[in-house]
């Protein structure tokens, strides 16, 4: 086989406090992060997000010395994986593409086309999949692909999700393992994996798979750690007024203190390396939450970084991505039947589920404008003397 290339995707993060504002903006502006009915409302709700949000989002990043070590890490990975590669005997290149910033997925791309590749694996840098996550980054390659006639030229294979690959699992359980063995009773801790949420719509309208892959990760986890420990599954890092898939981290490390925890190991599952959730949102703020419900010990396993199994975990995914038959990123939703992309269904007359998602998403819109209206002071209600 000619030259090998292996584009990691990842959700990607600001460099610096400045760019903290265009990053919410750019985040807030993807379909599959907020849905709405009408396309031409995306980018005025993402600007009112991120205006709203920067100033906040911006001292959770100072907490974390002013800016996120994603591309860094994610960079660290891309080189580890090449070394890994070569030790197996394939020669690869290398390209990291981020969904929201830089090195964004468009710059990627652009760097690969030059490379006369003669195949490409595109692997997410997320073990489970969803919609807003690995889902986000295939329809916008599926978008390129169908522009670009040379990348149409392009043998490729996307690998949707890995959360079942046997050396994953198993640097999951030895760093958890190498966590537990500091506490004087490691059988007492409790096992705690916080992922990261989504919408409840996304699993019960949408049919995201997100949801199973991860309660099947974690028990994959736990019966490759082999070890007699108590676990708890919840979810994180919910925004907005919509429900979101239960049960709420924080609500989970309260409940655990009423029980009488007193030792809590926290497991990131759905982040492969530090960012902002890991290291200011678990670290600071449920670390917090864990001491103000009586833990005394809350410790918190690392994000698999450059761990060595994990990288080994990633260079066998290529290598048998490369060796399987291709899988093409029209083919990924097909795989995952039950899954509406953005945009979403056409609405129906009538009494049907079709019908009924799209009044509760026009109740929302008038939720939305409402709020826009009475945090601005000016629009309709103003004008005709309702709000004053």
């Amino acid at each position: 086989m000619g030259r090998v290339g292996v584009l990691l995707l990842n959700l990607g993060g600001p460099d610096k406090l400045d760019d903290v504002g265009p990053f919410l903006y750019n985040l807030f502006s993807d379909p599959e992060i907020i849905r709405l009915p009408f396309p031409w409302l995306q980018k005025p709700l993402a600007w009112l997000i991120a205006s709203r949000r920067t100033q906040r989002s911006q001292e959770n990043y100072k907490q974390i010395g002013g800016g996120s070590p994603l591309r860094q890490i994610t960079e660290a990975q891309g080189e580890a994986l090449k070394k890994q590669l070569q030790v197996l005997g394939k020669d690869a290149e290398i390209y990291v593409g981020m969904r929201y910033w830089h090195p964004y997925t468009e710059e990627a791309i652009a760097h690969l086309t030059k490379d006369e590749l003669e195949k490409l694996v595109i692997l997410p840098l997320y073990p489970q999949f969803s919609i807003s996550t690995s889902g986000s980054s295939f329809r916008l390659l599926e978008q390129i692909w169908k522009t670009n006639p040379q990348l149409q030229q392009l043998e490729y294979t996307v690998i949707p999700s890995w959360y079942k690959q046997p050396e994953y699992l198993k640097a999951m359980a030895e760093l958890i393992t190498q966590e537990l063995e500091q506490l004087p009773n490691p059988d007492e801790a409790h096992i705690f994996f916080s992922a990261h949420g989504v919408p409840k719509s996304y699993v019960e309208e949408a049919g995201d798979p997100y949801q199973q892959e991860i309660e099947e990760c974690t028990e994959l986890i736990m019966r490759t750690l082999n070890r007699p420990n108590s676990y708890t599954l919840a979810y994180q890092s919910r925004v907005g007024p919509v429900e979101w898939l239960r049960p709420y981290t924080e609500d989970a490390i309260e409940e655990l203190g009423e029980k009488g925890v007193k030792t809590l190991v926290v497991v990131p599952i759905s982040f492969v390396s530090e960012h902002i959730e890991t290291l200011q949102e678990i670290d600071i703020e449920y670390r917090e939450i864990a001491s103000d419900a009586g833990i005394e010990n809350f410790r918190r396993v690392p994000a698999l970084n450059t761990h060595p199994t994990f990288i080994r975990a990633l260079a066998d995914l290529v290598v048998n991505a490369l060796t399987s038959p291709n899988l093409h990123l029209s083919q990924v939703t097909q795989m995952k039947k039950r899954i509406k992309m953005y945009p979403p269904e056409q609405w129906e007359w009538g009494i049907t589920t079709s019908a009924e998602v799209w009044n509760g998403r026009i109740a929302m819109l008038g939720f939305i404008a409402l709020m826009i209206e009475m945090l601005t002071g000016r629009g309709l209600l103003h004008f005709i003397g309702i709000l004053q």
